[in-house]
Formats: structure tokens, sequence, C-alpha cells
């Protein structure tokens, strides 16, 4: 299934980041290119990259200037992470291009790929999350409460992950097909933020 090969990438990844906890350290993708394990591994890191600028950004002692440039480092961040999603997507239409709906067919809410993007941001949250219910110098007060969020945070990866399986069978047997818009983010194009085509007249 397609969520334990998911959530064991996720792990892997997310293991490896923590081994050097460096935002910049280049990607060490251990999987074929173009294969959905290549592409797993590789959104991970991004979330996980991008989940620690969000940590810096918001120490409350940061200077603003830098603050500003970690600000516009996370929207380019979050813009590769649309894509990443998007190019998901297009592994599972390609996948499944051959296969004929049924005539009772539905589409879901959601898409394949923005499912799998919460089960990567889940992963990074129950690894936190346990490290912070095994915090030596926390309270007992403290990992209490973590262990009791990382109790429901793992209840959620398994609801999410035979969410996402029973998704692809759907789409695999025909009842279920895939709709896939694009996300037209809007704020980091200059012909559509106000902010920036006027800056430019």
């Amino acid at each position: 299934m397609i969520s334990e090969i998911a959530n064991n990438i996720f792990k892997q990844s997310i293991t490896y980041y923590h081994q050097f906890d460096n935002i910049d350290q280049v990607v060490n993708n251990p999987f074929k290119a173009e294969s959905i394990e290549h592409l797993l591994y590789l959104k991970n890191w991004i979330d996980t990259a991008q989940w620690h600028m969000e940590d810096v950004v918001r120490n409350p002692n940061i200077d603003p200037v830098e603050g500003l440039s970690w600000k516009r480092r996370i929207d380019a961040q979050n813009q590769v992470r649309t894509d990443m999603v998007e190019f998901i997507d297009s592994y599972f239409l390609d996948l499944y291009k051959e296969i004929s709906p049924l005539a009772t067919a539905k589409f879901n809410t959601e898409s394949p790929a923005w499912a799998i993007d919460r089960l990567s941001i889940l992963a990074l949250k129950i690894y936190h999350m346990q490290e912070e219910a095994e915090r030596i110098t926390a309270t007992p007060e403290h990992r209490l409460q973590c262990k009791t969020k990382l109790d429901v945070l793992l209840e959620q990866r398994k609801d999410l992950s035979l969410s996402i399986d029973e998704l692809l069978l759907a789409i695999e047997a025909g009842e279920k097909y895939m709709k896939v818009y694009k996300q037209m983010k809007m704020y980091n194009d200059p012909s559509l933020n106000p902010v920036l085509y006027k800056e430019t007249k």
C-alpha cells in the first residue's frame, strides 16, 4: 500500500535531516529518479526544511530584517512545496490514465497528492511531538501532555493512511476518478498581486 511506503520514506527523510539539522543541507535522495519513492522522499525533505524555517522565523527576538528575509524564503519554499504536490498528482494521473471510470464514479474533494502532503506534515508533527514527549529537560506534566497529543497524532496517521489507500484503490477500480486543479497561487505572481504590479508602473 502506498501509505506504508510513504510513511517509511517520510521517517527515513526526517531521520536523515536531523543528523545535520541544517536547513541548507543538500538532499541525498537514495531512490531512483522519477520513481514514486524518489518523489515522496523529496516531498518530505521540502516539508522538513520548511518546518524548520517556520521555527526560525517565530523567534520573538529575531532581527526584523532577518525575519523578512526568512519570510520571503518561506514563501518561495511554499511554492516549491505546491509544485511538488502537483508533480506527484501528475504521477498518479499518468499511472491511472488507462482506467475508464464507471458511470457512477465520483471524484474526491482532495487529490491523492494533497492527501499525501498532509501525511508528510503529520510525519513531522509525530517526530517532533515524540521528541517533546521524551525530552528529559521538560517537566513530567509537559511530557505527559505531549504523549497524549502524540497518541492522537498516531491515530490520525492510521486513519489518514487508510483513507489514502482506499482512495487509490477506488481510482484503480474505476469507482472514483482524479480531478486535479492547479493551485494558481497569486501572491508570488507580479501580474496578479496588486502590491507587485503597482510597483512596476
